[in-house]
């Protein structure tokens, strides 16, 4: 993974959310519905593009997909999803994601429980 490759996956309003997102642990697309209120067909599409340039992995738990950030990072990504992190709590539709996923996980007592066995 290079760095134009980095920047063409950042460069989406909807990729970057969820990128974003990935930053607070594993999530599945029912989260992702949730959070960022657009249809399954396009956080597929978004999730399915992001995997193919090695942005994000995808588990298989039961009948839901969970992803999550690579577990080995390039540099160039870790530098990136740090800068990410520090830019993000300055713009609206961060924070606003961030405090829907809060509530989300706590209405959804499987995802705790799954991701801490995938994650630990």
């Amino acid at each position: 993974m290079d760095l134009i490759e980095i920047y063409q996956c950042f460069c989406d309003a909807t990729r970057l959310r969820i990128i974003h997102l990935l930053t607070q642990g594993p999530l599945c697309v029912c989260h992702f519905q949730d959070v960022l209120d657009i249809p399954q067909v396009k956080v597929s599409q978004q999730l399915a593009y992001l995997r193919k340039h090695g942005m994000v992995e995808a588990t298989r738990h039961a009948n839901w997909m969970i992803y999550s950030l690579p577990a080995k990072r390039p540099v160039e990504l870790e530098t990136n999803l740090k800068c990410l992190q520090d830019c993000a709590p300055t713009d609206k539709r961060f924070r606003a994601d961030l405090k829907r996923l809060k509530s989300i996980k706590r209405q959804s007592e499987w995802v705790s429980e799954t991701l801490a066995t995938k994650c630990c």
